[in-house]
């Protein structure tokens, strides 16, 4: 089963006589993501993702189209109880507690006898200690971490998660990285929105690219960021540069590190032992690997869109 799907989805705000066409923020977006799968939505500002996630979660309703979440209609009260959502705009009641917080959630969750739920959900997200203290002296990460156990209390069958790791150290983010891990190996979706591309990389396992309400790309990351014709060589130093450069070869970021196009292993191999008659001795070799960022440029570049992030 699929646990998102999105088909000819449309939102337009605004509109009317009076007041021109309005704007449309989804422009016919088509989206599947399976069950188990953890997906990242990337995007410049005002591409969608806000709005999207919001037909995700039955807040706004769509123009067109059809969405679904497992399997039903956002509004379903059944649907909306096997989601759990970390907003980006996070606000806490600054008077409360962590325990008085997570149960006041976990009552309009409908969770019955959530205390020990509560507590566990706080330990998993490093805030053991902190169960006394009022809210309004957490520190940035702190707040996110609380923001996401009130996601996680009674193990949604899908995480909707808009940057979940917003305001958090790196030795928090790398916590965070596990609990979602643990989420996904019980069977949980996750759907992650964040402009912090390197953690999209490292939690999700595909991509969809958003511009102007419409999917530029969608993919396994390997698919979107690696090529199966170009390579990434390194060899031991020292090397001679304009020779391995008339071969093909076009130097790279690192010392010794080159780029080659090879169609097929037999002509990768030709190269290699060209590459060696010069001296050149070999000590690293993969598939070139992009980052997420320079494919977002380029997608974006091609789809026309432009704007700031």
């Amino acid at each position: 089963m699929l646990a998102i799907e999105a088909r000819g989805l449309r939102k337009t705000y605004g509109g009317g006589f009076s007041r021109g066409a309005g704007k449309e923020a989804l422009a016919g977006l088509d989206l599947a993501i399976s069950e188990g799968a953890a997906f990242g939505l990337i995007g410049l500002n005002g591409a969608g993702k806000t709005t999207f996630i919001k037909a995700l979660l039955g807040v706004v309703r769509p123009s067109a189209g059809v969405v679904r979440v497992l399997g039903k209609d956002p509004e379903d009260p059944s649907a909306r109880a096997q989601i759990g959502y970390l907003p980006e705009r996070l606000f806490l009641p600054h008077a409360f507690t962590p325990v008085q917080f997570l149960a006041s959630v976990a009552r309009l969750k409908g969770i019955p006898a959530a205390d020990d739920e509560v507590r566990r959900q706080i330990g998993r997200v490093g805030l053991s200690g902190e169960e006394g203290r009022r809210i309004g002296g957490f520190s940035k990460g702190m707040r996110q971490r609380l923001g996401l156990a009130a996601a996680l209390l009674g193990g949604p069958m899908l995480l909707v998660l808009d940057e979940p790791t917003d305001g958090v150290d790196p030795l928090g983010r790398a916590e965070i990285r596990r609990i979602l891990a643990e989420e996904r190996a019980r069977g949980a979706t996750l759907f992650l929105n964040s402009h912090l591309l390197s953690e999209t990389e490292r939690v999700c396992d595909r991509i969809g690219i958003l511009s102007g309400g419409r999917l530029l790309r969608e993919g396994p990351i390997e698919a979107l960021c690696g090529s199966e014709t170009r390579y990434r060589v390194r060899f031991a130093p020292p090397v001679e540069v304009a020779a391995l450069q008339g071969l093909g070869f076009r130097p790279g970021e690192g010392e010794g590190v080159f780029v080659v196009d090879a169609p097929d292993p037999t002509a990768l191999n030709d190269l290699l032992d060209q590459a060696r008659r010069t001296g050149a001795r070999l000590v690293e070799l993969a598939h070139d690997v992009r980052d997420l960022e320079d494919v977002l440029a380029e997608a974006l570049g091609q789809g026309g869109e432009r704007g700031h992030a």
